[in-house]
């Protein structure tokens, strides 16, 4: 009985190091987010191993893409007192997936319209778990978040004086969301780039669908080229901004297909 106690220990622990070694190589060797990095006049707040954007889009009114993983919104309350505003001035929280790193201050927010593909509403209210190789032993409870405003793929948002193309790029989860707002591109979890600056896909261990992810990358680059948009920057939600316009989106595209 001794034997087969230490036994299945053993195999318990096994799995968890290589659990924690899994976890470990999806953030080490990423390009680091520096707090405060202005992108086109929107600023990037470090909140924790993830960022949000704040997109300043009226007299006193911001959106932020994201709303970080501090359930407090520390960071998030922090930079909007340094603007002289109280949560009441966001107006809109746009979410490139509903993890739940990327969605904690919104209950902070009184009068921010939550906007999520409509995929991802589910996910992003709790009625369903997230599907990634770890993210699926975690239980499903309802998160208290109401999406306001369903989004689809092509979308054009006009929030005040911002305006916003939105894209489908489903892989890290199904509704994943990327943002295009006055050139920066803001993918979430969808890409990220390692500490030389080359972007990479989504982390294998928190994803739906690796491949999915890879697919969704190589079309929002012909997309791109094919509409013509400009992007100055690509934004990456756990990583830092990469400010070589669409060059490592296309190396990665190009090495993918």
């Amino acid at each position: 009985m001794k034997r087969t106690l230490l036994l299945v220990g053993a195999v318990v622990l096994v799995l968890v190091l290589l659990a924690a070694a899994a976890i470990a190589s999806a953030f080490i060797g990423r390009k680091e987010v520096t707090d405060g990095t202005d992108v086109r006049g929107i600023r990037i707040v470090k909140d924790g191993i993830v960022s949000a954007a704040v997109v300043p889009v009226g007299p006193r009114q911001v959106a932020l893409i994201d709303a970080g993983n501090d359930t407090e919104g520390t960071a998030v309350l922090a930079e909007l007192q340094r603007r002289g505003l109280t949560p009441d001035a966001v107006v809109a929280v746009l979410l490139t997936h509903g993890h739940a790193d990327h969605t904690g201050a919104i209950r902070k927010l009184p009068n921010a319209q939550v906007m999520a593909l409509e995929a991802e509403v589910p996910l992003v209210e709790g009625r369903v778990g997230a599907r990634g190789p770890l993210l699926r032993l975690m239980p499903v409870s309802p998160t208290g978040i109401t999406v306001s405003r369903a989004l689809h793929d092509g979308d054009t948002l006009t929030i005040g004086e911002a305006t916003v193309r939105v894209f489908a790029t489903p892989g890290h989860t199904q509704g994943s969301a990327s943002y295009l707002v006055n050139g920066a591109l803001f993918v979430g979890d969808s890409a990220d780039a390692d500490s030389e600056g080359t972007l990479q896909g989504a982390p294998w261990i928190f994803s739906d669908s690796q491949s999915q992810n890879h697919e969704s990358l190589i079309r929002l680059d012909e997309r791109l080229h094919t509409e013509n948009l400009p992007v100055s920057a690509i934004v990456p939600a756990h990583s830092g901004v990469m400010t070589d316009g669409l060059t490592q989106l296309d190396r990665f595209a190009r090495s993918a297909r």
